[in-house]
C-alpha cells in the first residue's frame, strides 16, 4: 500500500507537479534534515568553539568565500551561531542558491563518505518530485537514473584513458552551470569525449570516430546499425550546419535537450565501446 493516508484518501495529490527552478517547503526542510544527520551532527564537540581548530574549519571556509562571499576572518568562532546563521540564509535563499549550498556542501563533506549523502539527497528530490539530481557531485535537471547511471558510469570507466574523463566533466559543468550555461560548448566537449576513445582505441592521434566505428565493426563485434546511427549523429555535429561549424551568432540554436541528449548518449557509447573491448 503505497502514499501516506492522507494521499490515499484524496485530501492530498499522491504526486506534486515536478519542481523545475524552484524549491518548496518540504523539500528545502528535507534536504537540510539530511545535511543535520550526515553533516551538522558530526561537528566534535569538544571543539564548539573552536571552528578553526576542527576538522569542518575547510567546509566553513569553503562556504564563506565561494557561496556567501564574505572574508573568513568574519566567521563566527562559536558553531552554533555559525550553524543558525547558515541555516537561516539556506532557509531564505532562492532556490538555485539553496542548491548551490547543497552542493558546496557535499564537495566539502569534511565527515564520512560523501557518497551516501548525495545518495540521500537525490531520494529526496525523487520523493519531492524536484526536476534535479547530482550526478558526478553537481546538480543537473537530468533526473532518470539509468541517466545518471550511464554518465557517472562513464566518468568512472573512463580513467584508464587519458582525456576522456576530463571532457564529459567539462560537458556536464557547462550544462549546469546554472548562472551561464553553455550548450555548445557542452555538446562539443561529449563528442570530443567520444574522439578520445577513438584515438585510443586505433592507436592513431589524428584519427576520427569513422576509423574507430571500423575497427569496433571488426574487432569488436559492432552492430551495422549502431555503427550507423552514431555516424549519422558525428555527422551532424561536423557538417557545414553542425555544431563545430555555426557562427557564435547561433548559438543559442542549441538547447539545453540538444546538450542533454549527446552527454547522454556519448556517455552510453563510451561505456559500451569499453564493455566491448572487454570481451
Amino acid at each position: 500500500m503505497g502514499g501516506s493516508f492522507s494521499q490515499r484518501i484524496g485530501a492530498i495529490p499522491a504526486t506534486k507537479v515536478m519542481q523545475t527552478e524552484a524549491m518548496d517547503n518540504d523539500l528545502r526542510n528535507r534536504l537540510w534534515s539530511a545535511m543535520i544527520i550526515l553533516v551538522w551532527d558530526h561537528y566534535p564537540e569538544s571543539y564548539v568553539l573552536h571552528i578553526k581548530k576542527s576538522n569542518f574549519y575547510s567546509l566553513i571556509a569553503q562556504l564563506f568565500m565561494e557561496h556567501f562571499k564574505k572574508p573568513i576572518d568574519e566567521i563566527d568562532e562559536y558553531w552554533p551561531t555559525t550553524l543558525a546563521s547558515m541555516r537561516k540564509k539556506f532557509m531564505n535563499a532562492e532556490w538555485h542558491v539553496a542548491f548551490s549550498f547543497l552542493e558546496l556542501v557535499c564537495a566539502y563533506h569534511p565527515c564520512g563518505d560523501k557518497r551516501n549523502l548525495i545518495a540521500a539527497c537525490n531520494e529526496i528530490l525523487e520523493i519531492e518530485n524536484s526536476a534535479y539530481r547530482f550526478v558526478d557531485g553537481s546538480l543537473t535537471d537530468i533526473h532518470s537514473k539509468e541517466e545518471i547511471e550511464e554518465i557517472e558510469s562513464a566518468i568512472s570507466n573512463s580513467d584508464k584513458f587519458s582525456g576522456i574523463k576530463g571532457h564529459l566533466q567539462t560537458s556536464l559543468g557547462f550544462l549546469t552551470d546554472r548562472k551561464n550555461p553553455d550548450y555548445r560548448n557542452s555538446v562539443k566537449e561529449s563528442i570530443s569525449a567520444v574522439e578520445t576513445l577513438a584515438r585510443h582505441i586505433t592507436n592513431d592521434p589524428k584519427a576520427t570516430l569513422g576509423s574507430a566505428l571500423n575497427v569496433m565493426e571488426k574487432k569488436h563485434h559492432l552492430e551495422p546499425t549502431i555503427k550507423a546511427a552514431f555516424s549519422k549523429l558525428y555527422g551532424y555535429t561536423n557538417d557545414a550546419d553542425g555544431i563545430r561549424h555555426s557562427s557564435m551568432e547561433d548559438a543559442s540554436t542549441v538547447s539545453k535537450a540538444d546538450a542533454r541528449f549527446m552527454l547522454i548518449c556519448c556517455s552510453a557509447f563510451i561505456n559500451f565501446t569499453i564493455d566491448s573491448m572487454k570481451d
